[in-house]
């Protein structure tokens, strides 16, 4: 590059895009703790309907997080 040139601005939308990471992050960790929760009781469990309360506990508990951040 010559000393003499100058670079044309750019324009990124970087800055405004931070609720797309946050969703995404968001909905892997919510993903992901819901199903270790799941494979973790069901590895323990005798039965599928025990298994279905702790997914179902877990849904509701990860919902009541996210109300409980948004307000």
């Amino acid at each position: 590059m010559d000393a003499g040139t100058t670079l044309a601005p750019e324009s990124h939308l970087v800055s405004r895009i931070g609720w797309l990471r946050a969703a995404v992050l968001g909905a892997n960790d919510g993903i992901v703790s819901t199903a270790s929760l799941i494979v973790g009781v069901a590895a323990a469990a005798t039965s599928s309907s025990e298994v279905l309360v702790a997914g179902v506990a877990a849904l509701v508990a990860g919902i009541g997080a996210l109300v409980g951040t948004a307000v």
